[in-house]
């Protein structure tokens, strides 16, 4: 018996999803969230670098810048040293106004490229000396000036001013320059008699500028300024902008904090504000990072941190295709020789693999071979119960019919009708011989018309010949198979309900005929007797305690039960049957061809069970 699994849709209900797209999503699913989780810490690692990176390197411009810057007011501070101390205190300026001039002249000569003028005042505001020699412009008031101020005020220190127009002397040239003030309170000799004054030296405003301008040259939103203590602009590279209101800048609260590094908002926007004091000044020079500046810096980190992840995961790919084939190949060819078996072939199941698959396998291949076991056992058991289901039914046969027969050749040879008795002798040789058929329950329909001949030989002169009995078989039919002992319960009904009663001068008729038609084999009985009703019909094939008047009693249900016990539920008899008109009982079996192949077949069962499926 072959189980076949033929409900693709159950199937298809069962079947699981692959487990190498199981595992590739799990993998894939592990090596996206590794790559991102590493891709984000490393762009923040970088931006973190990035960031300290671009801080020092502006801490580090900024200390060469005040370095650079605290060297040129440092020589600011010197000349203004030599003009105090190697010309003013060593000449009188009324005596000596010419040796003056020309220590003036050369100390600025020397200094020319850094250096605008050197002016000396005395206590009331007026020009004592200059250089270079130039007309002193009307009435400037020079008291009221911030450089003279903060000398006056604060003698002790000097005192450098924030840019400014020079505006003292003409030079016939009609132009402005803007300068820096160095003033600083001073010691003058007049006729011998101690009086104070104040020294002047105007820097050039430009070489701060150029060396504010050169660091100023980043285009990535990084800018540097210069103010003085209070917060007044030294140099802006926007400083034309914030002295006409259209720009500002926090500069007063850069100027109130230390050297360091602070964060800072500025007209909504968040930086990075280091502080750095230049010397001898109090100025601060200011350095401002935006944060767009830090994250201009980091596109190209942006660029190689993607690329690196695009090139972990083409490897990560690789590697995930190579590990899920190895660890899903097993399982899948274990799946494949599971469906084979359970589509009813017999595949070896496959071992291989890991331990953990290995030992499936050996416990899948162990339970289909107890399967099979079992399934072979069951075989055996329904050949078994069916067989003795057919030997209990043919043992049904009553044994009244051979009593009967051997009571009238008795009668025969008593009465010297030896001819007669030889040929009920005869028939009954042959009805036996096909009977028992040397045990098999399949015989030829051939063979079984002619059981059925015989025994309606026998019972014809039985009843004396009330009846006549025709056959008209279809010849395609003798070579094919049927079970043995169909037709002789039926005709034994037919006479006994049918003819059997009938008067010599009635006319009773029994007719057999044998046809093929779609595949199947039909034999059918005839009769003309008294019929029956419907409700009688019915109970034909279904009512297996019904009473029987006379005959064997084995009856229909017997016949019908053999026919599907062997054939299945859709062969068996069916019966039409009318009051006064007579019967016909009709046999439909597979039109199967008898060979000695087919014959074991259908003994053993095998046939049966491809025809049911």
């Amino acid at each position: 018996m072959n189980i076949k699994w033929n409900d693709s849709a159950y199937l298809e209900k069962l079947k699981p999803q692959k487990i190498q797209s199981s595992i590739m999503a799990a993998f894939t699913f592990i090596s996206i969230s590794i790559m991102l989780i590493l891709g984000i810490v490393m762009y923040f690692r970088f931006s973190a670098s990035s960031r300290q990176a671009i801080i020092q390197n502006t801490q580090k411009l900024m200390e060469q810048t005040g370095e650079t810057l605290e060297d040129y007011l440092g020589s600011m501070r010197q000349i203004s040293d030599a003009v105090y101390y190697n010309v003013i205190k060593e000449h009188n300026i009324a005596a000596q106004e010419n040796q003056m001039q020309q220590g003036m002249n050369l100390l600025y000569e020397a200094n020319r490229s850094r250096l605008r003028s050197i002016a000396i005042y005395n206590s009331s505001g007026s020009l004592i000396a200059a250089e270079p020699v130039a007309l002193q412009k009307e009435d400037p008031d020079v008291t009221k000036q911030g450089w003279y101020e903060k000398a006056v005020s604060d003698t002790a220190n000097m005192h450098f001013s924030t840019p400014h127009i020079q505006n003292l002397f003409d030079d016939h040239t009609r132009r402005y320059y803007w300068v820096i003030s160095l003033s600083r309170v001073v010691e003058l000799t007049d006729h011998g008699v101690p009086t104070t004054g104040v020294l002047l030296v105007d820097m050039d405003y430009s070489g701060i500028s150029r060396m504010m301008q050169k660091i100023n040259a980043s285009e990535n939103g990084q800018y540097y300024y210069l103010c003085d203590s209070n917060g007044r602009m030294i140099y802006h590279k926007q400083q034309a902008q914030i002295r006409k209101g259209f720009s500002s800048e926090n500069s007063v609260k850069a100027a109130a904090y230390k050297d360091g590094i602070y964060d800072d908002t500025f007209e909504g926007s968040r930086r990075k504000m280091i502080v750095n004091t230049i010397s001898y000044t109090g100025w601060k020079l200011v350095g401002i990072i935006p944060d767009a500046t830090f994250t201009h810096g980091m596109f190209d980190i942006r660029y190689f941190i993607v690329m690196l992840i695009l090139l972990m995961a083409m490897m990560l790919a690789v590697i995930n295709r190579v590990i899920t084939d190895r660890i899903s190949s097993p399982v899948l060819k274990l799946q494949q020789s599971v469906i084979k078996y359970e589509a009813g072939e017999k595949p070896e199941i496959y071992i291989g693999g890991s331990q953990e698959i290995r030992h499936l396998g050996y416990a899948i291949q162990r339970s289909y071979e107890q399967i099979d076991v079992l399934m072979h056992k069951i075989v055996l058991e329904q050949n078994e119960r069916r067989k003795s289901e057919l030997e209990a039914l043919q043992s049904q046969i009553n044994p009244h019919f051979l009593y009967n027969t051997l009571d009238s050749i008795t009668w025969m040879i008593e009465g010297k009708r030896n001819d007669e008795a030889v040929f009920m002798i005869s028939e009954l040789a042959k009805l036996f011989r096909i009977s028992l058929s040397k045990g098999r329950t399949i015989i030829s329909i051939k063979d079984e018309l002619q059981h059925a001949k015989s025994y309606m030989n026998i019972q014809k002169i039985r009843y004396k010949n009330h009846f006549s009995v025709t056959f008209e078989a279809d010849p395609a039919l003798y070579a094919c198979c049927t079970v043995k002992l169909i037709l002789q319960p039926i005709l034994e009904n037919a006479i006994n309900y049918g003819v059997g009663g009938m008067d010599e001068d009635d006319g009773g008729q029994i007719r057999i005929t044998g046809r093929l038609e779609h595949g199947m084999a039909i034999l059918s009985v005839t009769d003309n007797g008294v019929g029956m009703s419907s409700s009688e019909v019915d109970l034909l094939l279904t009512d297996s305690n019904r009473i029987h008047k006379q005959g064997s009693g084995v009856g229909l249900v017997n016949v019908n039960n053999r026919i599907r016990i062997l054939f299945g539920p859709q062969y068996g008899l069916s019966v039409q049957s009318e009051p006064d008109e007579g019967t016909t009982v009709s046999i439909c079996i597979p039109a199967i061809p008898y060979s000695e192949e087919n014959q074991k077949n259908l003994e053993k069962g095998h046939l049966r069970n491809e025809k049911s499926e």
